[in-house]
């Protein structure tokens, strides 16, 4: 059997010139987003942030956890390719957990324990301001909706009013444990969020393969999200909906009833902790198709998937909450606030380049190469097959990204609110060559963001 042809030289030249443009272009979007952006907040005030597109303030600074950040970064640039490509797969998963943590905890306390963990989750806007107003959940849940509208009395805050009360409860409950305070809700966040990134992982091990998973580890684990992602609630629910996409993964590729059941149950939960991850079921959707070999071998995995989807929507129902009714009130209150007077026109890009921020210049790359597999797709060869499935992958969490954007309900703060789709988006590095350079780029970028910045929500 004659081996497969290696690409000529001029080729892989050519290839690492497109990229190039590529985070170019993504460089050029970020850089119009802030020039215009300024302009714009200069002159009509209409943006309602200090530094268009992020909502963020300019301060340099550096804190307790500069050094720590980074250690962490040099050492996943210098180490963290070769180790993932290496390392037992049951090793890999629970460092790249531990890694993933360090970095966003280190970028976090750049800032200080105080103002980047402890009091991130007790603003006016966050969830332990009413911790008190849930001593009777029953009652609370009955109420929820009668609270969301500016002009209700005792409106909620805007970020419990802006969630279905999964996210609140959250929060409730750990109070009610004893882990009370913006310290303990902070780590939560954070310990919670790191995990996303196994998930993914697991995803893309089960659907394209163990080599391409492999490579996107690195990048998973220092992502530039790290920065948003200590300490915001968005990067446990981004955790959330990533295992539910995960563990459909596993039912459908294994034809396990228990993780379809399990899946179905977290999707329900992910639907009221955000009401935009609906969106997270164009990526499980891609996730049927890859694995719709499965599901004809085995139906009946439709079964355990659906109850499990039921529980949480019906349990909240029967308590009293409605989750139509408060969506629709939930989209008279974003035009009653902020959310009505930001222009469309400018958000509706400028949320991209927001993306750029998050997900950095590797990744606007690794979507150059993404866009090309599934234009040349063959899959005579595996490799080449499993490249055309995680591109598939990948494009479903882009679609589910622009399908929030167009809708326009993420007017600006897209930063964190879309975490739970830029974490799909990252592993389209895998399909890069020269993974330190890029892995470089994105260590640089989340490092200046974080220090350069005063990041807020």
């Amino acid at each position: 059997m004659r081996p497969p042809r290696r690409p000529s030289v001029p080729s892989v030249n050519r290839s690492l010139r497109r990229d190039l443009y590529a985070s170019g272009a993504a460089a050029l979007l970020v850089t119009a987003a802030v020039l215009i952006g300024r302009h714009i907040q200069g002159s009509s005030r209409t943006l309602f942030v200090d530094w268009p597109p992020l909502l963020a303030s300019w301060g340099p600074h550096v804190g307790p956890g500069t050094p720590a950040a980074l250690v962490v970064a040099i050492a996943t640039v210098a180490y963290g390719p070769s180790l993932a490509a290496r390392l037992p797969w049951r090793t890999l998963l629970p460092l790249a957990w531990g890694t993933a943590t360090a970095w966003i905890c280190s970028l976090a306390l750049i800032d200080g324990w105080d103002r980047g963990i402890a009091r991130r989750l007790t603003t006016r806007y966050e969830y332990l301001q009413v911790i008190d107003r849930f001593d009777d959940i029953p009652a609370a849940l009955r109420d929820f909706t009668h609270h969301i509208l500016l002009e209700s009395p005792d409106n909620w805050p805007a970020h419990i009013a802006g969630h279905p009360p999964a996210a609140t409860l959250t929060f409730v409950l750990l109070d009610r444990i004893g882990l009370r305070g913006g310290g303990w809700a902070g780590m939560w966040c954070v310990i919670v969020g790191a995990t996303a990134c196994v998930a993914v992982l697991v995803t893309i091990r089960a659907l394209a393969d163990e080599a391409l998973a492999r490579r996107a580890a690195p990048f998973l684990v220092l992502a530039p999200a790290a920065v948003w992602m200590g300490t915001s609630a968005d990067a446990y629910f981004a955790a959330v909906a990533a295992w539910a996409v995960a563990l459909l993964a596993l039912a459908v590729t294994r034809r396990s009833l228990w993780w379809a059941g399990a899946s179905g149950l977290l999707f329900g939960l992910t639907c009221y902790l955000s009401y935009g991850l609906t969106l997270v079921a164009l990526i499980a959707a891609a996730v049927l198709a890859l694995g719709r070999h499965g599901i004809r071998e085995r139906p009946a995995l439709l079964v355990p998937l659906l109850a499990g989807l039921a529980v949480v929507p019906t349990a909240f129902t029967l308590a009293g909450f409605d989750w139509w009714e408060a969506y629709h009130l939930l989209v008279t209150r974003y035009h009653q606030g902020a959310g009505g007077v930001r222009p469309y026109g400018y958000w509706v890009w400028a949320n991209l380049a927001c993306t750029v921020l998050i997900t950095g210049l590797a990744t606007a790359a690794g979507l150059r190469r993404t866009g090309a597999v599934l234009l040349h797709r063959r899959t005579g060869t595996p490799d080449r097959a499993a490249g055309a499935r995680l591109a598939l992958l990948v494009s479903a969490a882009l679609l589910a990204l622009l399908v929030a954007d167009l809708s326009g309900m993420s007017k600006a703060e897209t930063e964190r609110i879309w975490l739970p789709f830029a974490v799909w988006l990252l592993p389209a590095c895998a399909l890069l060559p020269r993974p330190r350079a890029w892995l470089t780029a994105q260590a640089l970028l989340a490092l200046l963001l974080n220090h350069l910045l005063s990041t807020g929500w």
